[in-house]
């Protein structure tokens, strides 16, 4: 099959140019564009109206263009009745009336500290801390680190002795959660319930 095909390309590539016809025939004139052709500059630099990053922003404009935007918003469904523009109105002047927050403080993480007392998340450990404990315990008992209890005669693993030290909850091991805002608390492994 290769073969064939390396033979027609040599025909068609070997033939010679008067077997090729050639029409010299005129072309039609393109018809006029329906849309006027942009520039390139119109095309890169789209009509927008330019900030200066020095001026001040008022923050009554930038509001009152907010409520412009809120009308036009609720008249394109349709011609409002006089019920619904009087409500509209008072939608806006409750808008105007808002405390604006110019600057939001920034959060300091804290740690939230309690006696043997879990703030956050449920008392027993999830899944997934069960998980990582495990794990964690694991590979070190695997790197030789000694265990904490007499091993098993049922393990075979060291996970398996992992599993079993945090059954008897004598890891020394503390929990980090962790709230959305970066609160957190530190809660040692003997406060969870089993």
């Amino acid at each position: 099959m290769f073969g064939l095909y390396i033979g027609i390309f040599q025909l068609v590539y070997l033939s010679e140019p008067e077997e090729t016809p050639i029409t010299t025939e005129e072309k039609e004139e393109e018809p006029a564009p329906l849309i006027e052709e942009a520039t390139v500059d119109e095309i890169i630099k789209p009509e927008t109206e330019e900030i200066d990053p020095d001026a001040e922003v008022s923050v009554h404009a930038t509001m009152e263009k907010a409520i412009e935007n809120y009308k036009k918003i609720k008249e394109a469904k349709g011609e409002l009745t006089e019920k619904e523009q009087d409500e509209l109105e008072k939608q806006c002047e409750a808008i105007r009336q808002r405390e604006i927050i110019d600057i939001d403080e920034q959060h300091e993480v804290v740690e939230l500290t309690a006696d043997g007392k879990i703030l956050m998340g449920p008392p027993t450990l999830t899944r997934f801390e069960k998980a990582r404990i495990m794990g964690a315990r694991a590979l070190q008992l695997s790197l030789g680190a000694p265990p904490f209890i007499d091993i098993p005669v049922s393990a075979a693993t060291s996970l398996d002795i992992s599993m079993k030290e945090l059954e008897e909850r004598v890891i020394p091991i503390t929990i980090r959660r962790v709230l959305p805002n970066g609160d957190y608390q530190n809660i040692p492994l003997f406060d969870f319930k089993e």
